[in-house]
């Protein structure tokens, strides 16, 4: 199994950046069917105030890569909510949905088309999986969100200078949008949602778990009860749990598995 360190200049981010990947070269093949066919791709995006070692590091996904044929592609996502930022110039929303897919293809010659390329992640990971693959529905075929932080809306709920214990009002203002705007921006899961039904675009499959210790549960359920509403397809799991890797690691490879329509 190979983790390559990789920087590169970003044409998204403007500047060098640095990701991780695992690349399964040296993977055991003999009788794994996985095998028998090309590599998949799994970007795999971390939570507020992680980095792109946390999936590595915390999890067996090293282990899955090889064990399902997987090249996972971990970037730094700082605390961006992967989307696309006006006031800085930073474009994470395209970096990860559009540049990332693209340079891994490139990079490690992957045969990769639309059914074969999946985002995961965890909290704001979470959040950046479901909104890049639904921001970029040609890119991706299933998104995997884990204890999502589905928290794009918290900005109307606070008052300038506040602040609720993660971060302040001018850091959800910066990310989500002033009050009263939030509703109409790009990072609106909801409002995604509908633009790809009135334009009858294709939907990427998706996946949600959480827990129901979690304080971000009552948001998650909230979301799969609008996905119900719109009849938008996806699969909700959810069981004991609080927010962290003991839970995500419980749904990690049934996540992956469910990805490659594999029965338990």
């Amino acid at each position: 199994m190979a983790v390559a360190h990789i920087e590169y200049f970003s044409a998204a981010l403007w500047r060098p950046i640095n990701i991780k990947a695992i690349i399964p070269t040296d993977a055991a093949t003999e009788g794994n069917k996985h095998f028998e066919r090309p590599a998949k791709l799994f970007i795999l995006l971390h939570g507020y105030a992680g980095a792109s070692g946390d999936w590595l590091y915390s999890s067996k996904i090293n282990e899955y890569a090889a064990k399902y044929n997987l090249c996972v592609i971990l970037p730094s996502g700082e605390n961006s909510f992967y989307l696309d930022g006006e006031a800085t110039g930073r474009k994470y929303a395209r970096f990860v949905g559009q540049e990332l897919p693209d340079f891994a293809k490139r990079s490690f010659g992957l045969k990769c088309e639309r059914e074969d390329i999946f985002i995961g992640g965890l909290s704001m990971g979470g959040y950046g999986a479901l909104h890049t693959a639904l921001a970029y529905p040609e890119t991706f075929g299933a998104a995997i969100g884990l204890s999502s932080a589905l928290i794009h809306g918290a900005v109307e709920q606070m008052e300038p200078g506040t602040d609720n214990g993660v971060a302040n009002y001018e850091y959800y203002e910066l990310m989500f949008g002033k009050k009263g705007s939030s509703d109409e921006r790009a990072g609106n899961l909801e409002a995604i949602v509908r633009k790809l039904k009135a334009e009858k675009k294709q939907f990427p499959r998706i996946y949600m778990a959480c827990g129901t210790e979690d304080f971000l549960y009552e948001r998650n359920k909230a979301f799969e009860a609008f996905l119900s509403e719109e009849q938008v397809e996806h699969t909700f799991m959810q069981s004991p749990g609080v927010h962290d890797f003991v839970f995500w690691n419980q749904y990690l490879e049934p996540s992956i598995r469910w990805f490659l329509k594999e029965e338990e």
